[in-house]
Formats: structure tokens, C-alpha cells, sequence
């Protein structure tokens, strides 16, 4: 296979799509984010990489929880609404049925397959962006998404994000059992 120098740009796919939650000037506020990582096991946080610009960033900060939401197909409209509209001029609290979990202050959205409730412990600024880290504080999932009490990716039925063309994918089918399927390489 030959390769060839392209464009630098953030290739990372694919992306999953999350519908940030916050409370902001005391409405339930949302924008969708596809950048966004697991970044450790024990006690189990998540981190997103906001742009200055957006008005959830206040909400995490004054309350210091949020909420990841992962949306699915069926949400991609309203959910590529929220981006499409800032909360500063759009009320974004009616979109979803909103619930609240342990903390009380992270909007959580009832549509959501999986809901991720989340405790700030850490933010900082790179460049243009607000690096948020938060430690999921307590998980809800839809009874029927779930499988041997785990969330199950097929019923979740999650999109994800291609930035350099723009567009939302579904996800295929599962190829392998990671940790396992390597076991069969043979030099």
C-alpha cells in the first residue's frame, strides 16, 4: 500500500457524539460534543474539549457537574439542533424530558439511552478550548438497552462523528471480542 501526504487536520474516527448537559442561568442547557474520552477507570472520568465560545462552559463551571448524555439515532435531529443554536438566544430546556440524578444540578435527558452524571474535578485552557474533566458519579442506562447489566452498544443504537467531512454515521456490526480476537494471530 503506498501512502501519501495529506491535509493535517484531526483525524481521530470515529467520534462519539454526546449531548453535554449543564444548568445555566437556571435553565437545563445542552450541546452536542464529539470530542470526548474516557480518561481513567477508577474512579471512572470522562473528559471533553469545549470551545471558549460555548455557553454550557458556564454552567460546568459555576456549578461544577454536568452531564453526558449519548444520544441515539432516532436523536440526531434534536441533537444536531443544540448545536445549531446557541443557549445564550435559545431556550434548549424543553428539547428533551430533563431528570435529575444524585447531584441534583446536572440535566440529565430521559431519551438518552445512557446518562453519565458528572462531578467536575478538573478544567484548564488550551488554545482555543476548555479541557473539562469530570468523574462520573453515577450511570443510568434505559432497562432496555441493557445487557448482562452492562449497556449494550446495538440497543443503545449510538451515532458517531466524522469532523473533517462533517457527517454522522451509524455504527456497523461487531467484527471481534477484544483481548481475544488477537489471540488468533499467527506470525
Amino acid at each position: 500500500m503506498s501512502k501519501i501526504k495529506i491535509r493535517l487536520g484531526p483525524y481521530l474516527y470515529p467520534m462519539p457524539v454526546v449531548l453535554v448537559g449543564a444548568i445555566v442561568e437556571e435553565k437545563a442547557n445542552f450541546m452536542p460534543i464529539a470530542w470526548t474520552c474516557i480518561v481513567e477507570h477508577h474512579p471512572p472520568s470522562i473528559l471533553i474539549s469545549s470551545s471558549r465560545t460555548h455557553h454550557t462552559n458556564k454552567g460546568i463551571l459555576e456549578k461544577g457537574t454536568f452531564s453526558i448524555n449519548t444520544p441515539s439515532e432516532e436523536m440526531v435531529v434534536k441533537a444536531d439542533y443544540c448545536g445549531l443554536f446557541t443557549g445564550r438566544d435559545t431556550n434548549k430546556s424543553d428539547i428533551f424530558e430533563v431528570f435529575y440524578g444524585d447531584l441534583k444540578t446536572a440535566p440529565l435527558i430521559r431519551e438518552s439511552p445512557l446518562n453519565l452524571e458528572c462531578r467536575l474535578v478538573n478544567h484548564f485552557d488550551y488554545k482555543n478550548h476548555i479541557i473539562f474533566i469530570g468523574e462520573i458519579v453515577q450511570a443510568y442506562a434505559e432497562e432496555a438497552c441493557i445487557t448482562n447489566n452492562i449497556p449494550d452498544m446495538e440497543k443503545m443504537n449510538p451515532y458517531v462523528f466524522s469532523m473533517n467531512d462533517n457527517n454522522y454515521w451509524k455504527i456497523g456490526e461487531c467484527i471481534g471480542k477484544a483481548w481475544k480476537i488477537g489471540k488468533n494471530y499467527e506470525k
